[in-house]
């Protein structure tokens, strides 16, 4: 876990993710794409908050990381 000076983790999700978006993942305690791809993308979908713009978003970051959404 990467934390900041002030003892805070530091989050790698996208960085033009909207708001409700962040706040949906925030309320779900998930600030890194690896707690991300224990979700299925189903799953996430059904986040309030969470679009078919931000799944593209999340899903291109997890590739670029070599991650995947679960396939449960």
């Amino acid at each position: 876990m990467e934390v900041n000076s002030n003892n805070i983790q530091e989050s790698d999700l996208p960085i033009g993710l909207a708001k409700p978006a962040l706040r949906a993942l925030a309320n779900r305690g998930l600030s890194r794409l690896e707690q991300v791809a224990k979700l299925s993308e189903k799953e996430l979908k059904e986040l309030h908050g969470i679009g078919p713009n931000a799944i593209k978003q999340i899903r291109l970051a997890l590739d670029v990381k070599g991650l995947t959404f679960s396939d449960k």
